[in-house]
This record gives structure tokens, C-alpha cells and sequence, in this order.
């Protein structure tokens, strides 16, 4: 039995306060009657959260948590006390974020990106705003060209941090972020380069010419379909303006639409392009 993860487990027992679950090893865990499905039955296997409860016991519940143990989330405060913030993650008793963990003053209703691990004394969740201390920089098991899940957590002079398949350090360089990516929401990317310091640099296109341009073509497509077949945009138009419509940078937008006009699939106009 795991504490601060989903576990698969037997029904064991029935009580007054709800039924007793049971894992492999005989472990026996409380699912208080507050999460009892109608449908339960002695033996079958169910899955639950397994927790420390407000006084210290092991209970599970059939709620889903927004973040297990060992998990990188974007969590919001609920409440800053003296011990710390209390930070919700979707069950009746939420984690500390202890002060020592924090690495900004913070404030109610906040939102922040957090690691959440076990403390080793009280066994409980507990969640640390200094991420960087839990990512691996060695053993990195991703190769260039190969896609991954991002979590940005900071923004530098020079471009986004992430997080890598909930394991690495990642960074998307300024030249390369041809769209907005949101702080703590989990998007995806290409592997650029593994470098030799165990940091992973990362694109947000598909990497190669003619994956690269099957993805823009299709990203061009896309909008024009949802904007009545015509978007505003040519050769000439800023930079800036293509990045907020359809996400790409200048070169890459001319690329595509170049590609498009061969393919006979748009038309270029001098106020902007066409669907044919």
C-alpha cells in the first residue's frame, strides 16, 4: 500500500464507519462511508487515494487527487497560516507548503507550481515550490526528436523553463516559443538537444522539414477553417501579429503558406490569404 498514491485493493470488511480495504501484503486501510460507492461489494478490488487524514490516520477515499506523491502540479492556495500555505489539491484535507519551501511571499487563491513528496518524520504530503531540486540531470532517457509532456515554472531573460515527463529540466529558448504556453498547465514539445550538463533544450514544432511542414500547413488550415476561410496575414505582416494568430513565426509562416500555394490549397491576396 502506497500513501499519497492511487492504489488497487480488496474490500475486506464491512463496519459501522464504512468498509476496511486490504492489500496484497494484509495491510488494511478505512474507506469511511463519506466515499462508499453504492455499488461496493465484499472482495472486489476498487481503486482509492490513500492518505493521512487530519489526525494522522491512513484513510482512502475514491476521490481523485489533483497530484500524487512524487508528482510536479500547479496547485492554488487556500489559506496562508503561521506554519506555512495550505494548498488545495481537490480532497477535504489539504498540504503544507511549509515557508522553508517557498521561494516567493505568497498570498490566498494564488496559484503555484510545486513538487509534492512524503516527509520522512510526520509521513505526510508535503509540497516545495523548489522544483529544481527534484529533477534528474543524469540517466536522461529522452532522445532528440522525440515528443514530451512540458510544465512551464519560470520564465528567464532568455526564454521558458519546464519540466520534462514529470523528470527533467527543460528549456524552450525565446527563438523558439512561437506561441504562449501558460504557467503550470501541462503542453507538449520535441526534443532539440540533450546537453552534456543533463538539461534538455526543446522546440515546439515538429522537428524535421517535412513533419515541421505537415504541422504548420495543417496549424494555417486550422484557423482559416474557424475564421470563414481567410485570415488577415501575408508575407508582409509583423511578426508578432502571425505569432498571436496562428501560433508560428514569421519564417515558418511563409514556409507554410508557400507550401499551401504549390498545393493549389490556398489563395495569397494583398489583404491577406484564402481558402480555394
Amino acid at each position: 500500500m502506497e500513501i499519497g498514491k492511487l492504489n488497487h485493493l480488496k474490500v475486506n470488511r464491512k463496519t459501522d464507519f464504512g468498509y476496511f480495504l486490504i492489500d496484497e501484503a494484509g495491510n488494511e486501510v478505512l474507506l469511511p462511508n463519506a466515499y462508499v460507492p453504492e455499488s461496493i461489494e465484499l472482495n472486489q478490488n476498487i481503486e482509492v487515494f490513500v492518505y493521512h487524514d487530519s489526525m494522522g490516520r491512513e484513510t482512502a477515499t475514491t476521490l481523485k487527487p489533483l497530484v500524487e506523491v512524487d508528482q510536479f502540479a500547479l496547485l492554488e492556495v487556500k489559506q496562508m497560516t503561521k506554519m506555512g500555505a495550505f494548498l488545495d489539491i481537490g480532497l477535504a484535507k489539504d498540504i503544507l507548503l511549509p515557508f522553508s519551501e517557498q521561494s516567493s511571499q505568497l498570498k490566498n487563491g494564488q496559484k503555484v507550481v510545486v513538487f509534492v513528496f512524503e516527509d520522512e518524520k510526520t509521513e505526510r504530503m508535503v509540497a516545495s515550490m523548489h522544483v529544481e531540486q527534484f529533477l534528474f540531470h543524469e540517466d536522461i532517457t529522452v532522445e532528440v526528436g522525440e515528443k514530451v509532456s512540458i510544465m512551464p515554472y519560470k520564465k528567464t531573460n532568455i526564454g521558458m523553463q519546464v519540466i520534462v515527463n514529470n523528470m527533467f529540466q527543460g528549456m524552450i529558448f525565446n527563438t523558439d516559443l512561437h506561441k504562449s504556453l501558460s504557467y503550470g498547465l501541462v503542453d507538449s514539445a520535441y526534443v532539440k538537444n540533450v546537453r552534456e550538463d543533463g538539461k534538455i533544450d526543446l522546440i515546439l514544432e515538429v522537428p524535421g522539414y517535412k513533419n515541421s511542414i505537415d504541422h504548420q500547413s495543417q496549424t494555417i488550415l486550422d484557423n482559416l477553417e474557424s475564421n470563414r476561410g481567410f485570415l488577415p496575414l501575408n508575407d508582409h505582416s509583423d511578426p508578432e501579429l502571425i505569432k498571436r494568430t496562428v501560433g508560428l513565426s514569421k519564417k515558418a509562416f511563409k514556409r507554410a503558406i508557400g507550401h499551401l500555394y504549390k498545393e493549389r490549397k490556398i489563395r495569397i491576396e494583398s489583404e491577406g490569404i484564402y481558402l480555394s
